[in-house]
This record gives structure tokens, C-alpha cells and sequence, in this order.
């Protein structure tokens, strides 16, 4: 019999469409969660529905933008009414934005990197976290990159963000340390994505993991009986990593 160690549990998914968000919610559905599914298309939630049926789940499909903050309130608000609680929230929605210099970057560009990798993040925290620790043993899983830890030249707003969200994500840990929610950040590194391919147009995707195995990792964090909280699992080296506090 196939393991389903998400049976009866409600997790949202954001940008769901695609790539590792895509595999991930397909890897939840499958597991036996019942996936709510953010998306900006209806088109590609449909095709995503279809993976997830073929893959033995179900799911709710929501299209809406991220950066539409009052149709998160009113999302944590029907997932109250529906089921009570929220078992798993993996934020995975991210705008990589221009590779350019700080000083050429476009007002709308910084902004749209702020609002979808930071504000939106911490208005789903704002909408989730009391659903989250409704449930029994809650879990939510933070989508970082390890341009937040690298000074590389160009990659201003997209490193910036994700700074931030790396760092939003060990405050929420630290709010709910005495809670059964458990809150981690993930670190994909390279992996065979549209945004990679945009980031990189020279490199050969064929070199690098898939978002499958991406999401393997990512689901394994979303489990009850994975108890660590504030760490970043960084997929490329295969481990958790603590934050280190200053002496």
C-alpha cells in the first residue's frame, strides 16, 4: 500500500502552477492531502488538477495574484469556515525580476520583487498562522535561494527579498518555539525551472535536478513527524543548516 502520511490534512500551496511548486503540491495530493492550489492562471490550475487526480489526490483550485492581499485575508477566512485549521503552508510563489545593476533597477521591478518574495509572504503568515496552529501539528515550509546568502553582483532585488523572508521566517519560528507548528526554510539551489532557465539561458538544464526531487525534500519538512523549527534545509548539500546567533 502506498505511504500517505498527508491522509485528511489540508495544505495550501502558492505558486502552484509550475516548476517546484507544481511538484509539490502534486507530491502532497498524492500523499494524501487535500491541496489548496494558488495560481495566477485558471488554464495551468487545470492542468495542475489533472496531475493531481492522476496522481490519486484532490484539490481546490484557487486563481488569484498574490499581491492581492485582501484575497489572502479573505482565503484564511473560507479556510477557517471549511475545515477549522490548516495543516501545511508552503509559500513558494517568487519573482526572480532584472538581473541589473542597483541603480538601473525600475521602480515597478523592486517593488514587485518586495510585494510578491516579502509582503506577500508575511500576509499569508498574518492569515495562516492562526489556522496553523489550529492544527494538530502544523507545518509550514518558506521557499528561499542561496542568493540570500551571496553578495553576487546584479541580483539585488531577488537576493534582498529572500534575505528578508529568510529572516521573517526564523522570527515567525521563534514567536511559535513552545507550539507544535513547526516553520522551516527551504533552499532549492539549481534546479530545472523557467527561472533558472531565464537566470542562466546558457546552462544546461539537463544537468540539474528535477523540481520532483526538489519537492521530495520540501514535502519530507511538511511531515508530523519532522520536529525541527527555524532551520534552512539547503537541497544542494542535502542538510539542515541553523542560524547561528551573534556572539
Amino acid at each position: 500500500m502506498t505511504e500517505r502520511p498527508f491522509a485528511d490534512k489540508i495544505a495550501v500551496v502558492t505558486g502552484a502552477t509550475r516548476g517546484v511548486g507544481e511538484a509539490v503540491a502534486v507530491a502532497l495530493a498524492a500523499g494524501g492531502a487535500h491541496v489548496v492550489a494558488l495560481g495566477r492562471t485558471e488554464g495551468a490550475l487545470e492542468e495542475l488538477d489533472d496531475k493531481i487526480v492522476a496522481a490519486g489526490g484532490t484539490s481546490t483550485l484557487v486563481p488569484m495574484d498574490v499581491t492581492d492581499y485582501d484575497a489572502i485575508d479573505r482565503l484564511g477566512a473560507a479556510l477557517y469556515e471549511r475545515y477549522g485549521h490548516l495543516d501545511v503552508f508552503v509559500g513558494n510563489a517568487g519573482f526572480l525580476g532584472p538581473l541589473t545593476p542597483m541603480r538601473d533597477v525600475e521602480l515597478k521591478d523592486w517593488d514587485k520583487a518586495v510585494n510578491i518574495n516579502l509582503t506577500a509572504n508575511y500576509r499569508f503568515i498574518r492569515s495562516f498562522d492562526p489556522l496553523l496552529r489550529m492544527a494538530t501539528s502544523g507545518r509550514a515550509v518558506l521557499v528561499s535561494s542561496g542568493a540570500a546568502h551571496k553578495d553576487r553582483a546584479y541580483w539585488g532585488p531577488y537576493a534582498i527579498t529572500k534575505a528578508g523572508l529568510e529572516v521573517m521566517g526564523r522570527t515567525w519560528a521563534a514567536e511559535t518555539v513552545t507550539t507544535p507548528l513547526k516553520i522551516n526554510l527551504f533552499n532549492p539551489g539549481p534546479i530545472r525551472t523557467r527561472m533558472r532557465a531565464k537566470a542562466f539561458p546558457g546552462e544546461d538544464p539537463m544537468t540539474l535536478p528535477t523540481p520532483e526531487e526538489a519537492a521530495e525534500a520540501i514535502v519530507a519538512l511538511c511531515r508530523t513527524d519532522f520536529m525541527e523549527t527555524g532551520k534552512l534545509y539547503d537541497f544542494p548539500t542535502r542538510s539542515i543548516q541553523a542560524f547561528r546567533a551573534p556572539a
